[in-house]
């Protein structure tokens, strides 16, 4: 076991023993929020975060505020999850449902991981392709060789791949806090946007169900209540509760980062775009824009944090559909075979000739029909007291949860019947 993680591990044992906790023992329980949150920063989120600023400037700020509450929620239950029952969710589900239902389950998370993988590996090869003048094959190929590197790093325990995505989390956070001070943000149309929900047209409405999708991330649901379930081995019940206190904690300052960068990405793009460059829909083309309008520095940093974004997301992204296929079906495969299949639609995209940047798109619609499997099971377990016992959810916070997963069905059934042409009254 690595050094890191035995430090880690021991210093939350004595920390959950001791009546006081120091700010160096606390920093210990940071990491499985902060691994999760990098799903909600994806290259994804770039995608639907520029179509969403240049179209429509600041006006669905609010959408991308309520995804992220919504991930509060459900980040928190899936922690939760794993910290009192020392199972996964994928596990529980394999235990608990019918073989039937399992298996579409499982073949659904699947299917989520491919379209999350595609939208993480394209933004990553997207970014070293722009960044350094190089094919887009060339870009996939080396953003292939950086993150099976990195997903070595899982085998010398958890502690040091948590400080490895936390520090691409660092470097994304401050490109984006660069990028907001170059950029002329108009705060007032900001605050509107944030508490003013608006819905323009069904195009908006294509974009909002994006964000929500690239913003509450299947597989980050799934693989939050991997990464609390073993961490460290607490079976005392006042240990429990201090440990699902701190996780809670842990999920909102990870996710009200993750938040404000993905808001920041919506304004950069309505500062820089819509007046005059609405119809910048592409990653390519936001940043050959950047440089004349915002200079050369601030268009640097948008790459670079979608580098860092790419390949710090799909390192997770991997990590998450390892965790699902082991938790349905008790079977692992090696990373390097579980990387190789991932990779495949990515690179059958850029061989079709598809447009990159709408394959991003319509990914995170994927992944938003997709996500009503993992919350609703999140759902039906986290509320019952023969698995959660004292920590079942209350009343207030089971609503709550039931009305963020049926936002999110009544979502994709408006998207759906768009796709298919049906007349929507109300929009």
């Amino acid at each position: 076991m690595n050094s890191l993680t035995d430090k880690a591990r021991s210093s939350i044992e004595d920390a959950l023993a001791s009546p006081t906790i120091g700010w160096k023992a606390r920093l210990m329980f940071l990491g499985p929020a902060v691994i999760a949150s990098v799903a909600y920063m994806d290259p994804g989120n770039y995608a639907t975060n520029i179509q969403a600023g240049a179209g429509y400037g600041y006006k669905l700020l609010w959408v991308v505020l309520l995804a992220n509450l919504i991930a509060m929620l459900f980040q928190a239950l899936s922690a939760r999850l794993g910290i009192v029952t020392g199972k996964n969710l994928a596990e529980l589900s394999r235990d608990n449902f019918p073989r039937p239902v399992v298996w579409i389950m499982w073949v659904v998370s699947e299917i989520a991981a491919m379209a999350t993988d595609l939208a993480e590996f394209l933004g990553g090869a997207i970014g070293l392709a722009l960044l350094f003048d190089l094919p887009l094959f060339a870009g996939m190929i080396i953003t292939a060789i950086i993150t099976y590197g990195i997903l070595l790093f899982e085998g010398r325990g958890y502690r040091p791949m948590e400080l490895i995505i936390g520090a691409f989390v660092g470097i994304i956070g401050l490109c984006y806090l660069a990028e907001v001070l170059i950029a002329p943000i108009d705060w007032s149309a900001t605050a509107r946007g944030l508490v003013t929900p608006d819905m323009p047209d069904t195009a908006a409405l294509a974009i909002a169900v994006g964000i929500i999708g690239a913003t509450v991330m299947p597989h980050a649901i799934y693989l939050h209540s991997g990464l609390t379930q073993n961490r460290t081995q607490v079976t005392d019940i006042k240990h429990k509760r201090r440990l699902v206190r701190f996780s809670n904690i842990e999920v909102v300052l990870a996710l009200a980062v993750a938040g404000m960068i993905n808001m920041a990405m919506v304004m950069m793009a309505a500062s820089a775009f819509h007046e005059g460059h609405s119809q910048v829909a592409e990653i390519e083309t936001a940043y050959h824009t950047l440089t004349p309008l915002l200079g050369a520095a601030a268009a640097a940093m948008f790459l670079t944090s979608l580098i860092c974004s790419g390949i710090s997301s799909s390192v997770v992204g991997t990590m998450a559909g390892q965790m699902i296929m082991q938790g349905f079906l008790h079977f692992r495969v090696p990373v390097w075979v579980r990387r190789l299949v991932t990779m495949v639609p990515a690179f059958a995209v850029v061989a079709l000739g598809v447009n990159p940047t709408q394959a991003l798109i319509w990914s995170q619609v994927v992944l938003s029909i997709s996500l009503p499997v993992p919350m609703i099971a999140l759902v039906i377990f986290v509320s019952r007291r023969d698995i959660m016992g004292e920590f079942a959810t209350s009343m207030v916070t089971r609503l709550l949860s039931i009305l963020g997963a049926s936002l999110v069905l009544v979502l994709n059934f408006v998207l759906l019947a768009d796709f298919f042409g049906i007349a929507i009254p109300f929009l």
